[in-house]
């Protein structure tokens, strides 16, 4: 019986290498694409519209976050009028994952917006003439706003409130649903 450490060695390698892009050829090719991660392996599919950078992962096996993962998340979700990197709620990266498998969805999310920093937020309530909260939850790694190719933008949220796992914001007229994992709230 081998014992489960190599797997998961392999498990993190592969992590880091789809992450780095070294296998971004391989999950283009549709046969590739259609394949289910490894057994216990949770991933996620991010293409961010600011950086225009995109990402494929496993962020997760069996009941553990990989390290390496997270670390590439939080960087991939900075925020990208500043740079800064904010550490990201990993519990954001299950309830994604969620929400793709409950709606059927292999696309990459779209990314809006992730990590904001607190002067950034600030900055954009001053300037935006409102729909930026004070005490926002992306100045905590905790929200994210996404779009789901394919996916109709009212059945992206619908799937995401029936989780009832943290707050869920509808933005018809901007194109996006934003996704938190504060208290179980809806606007």
């Amino acid at each position: 019986m081998t014992s489960p450490l190599p797997r998961r060695r392999w498990l993190q390698r592969a992590a880091g290498l789809t992450a780095a892009g070294a296998l971004a050829p391989l999950a283009a090719t549709p046969a590739r694409a259609a394949r289910a991660p490894a057994a216990g392996a949770r991933d996620l599919a991010l293409a961010h519209l600011h950086t225009r950078e995109r990402l494929a992962l496993v962020y997760a096996v069996d009941d553990r976050f990989v390290p390496d993962a997270l670390g590439t998340l939080n960087h991939f979700l900075r925020d990208h009028y500043s740079g800064e990197v904010g550490e990201m709620d990993p519990q954001l990266y299950e309830l994604l994952h969620r929400v793709r498998r409950l709606l059927g969805s292999e696309a990459r999310y779209e990314v809006i917006s992730g990590y904001r920093a607190p002067t950034t937020n600030a900055h954009l309530r001053a300037t935006r003439g409102g729909g930026v909260a004070q005490g926002s939850l992306h100045t905590r790694g905790r929200a994210i706003d996404v779009r789901l190719p394919g996916v109709a933008l009212a059945d992206l949220r619908d799937a995401a409130l029936s989780l009832r796992a943290g707050g869920v914001g509808y933005y018809p007229r901007e194109n996006f649903v934003h996704i938190d994992t504060g208290r179980v709230r809806r606007w």
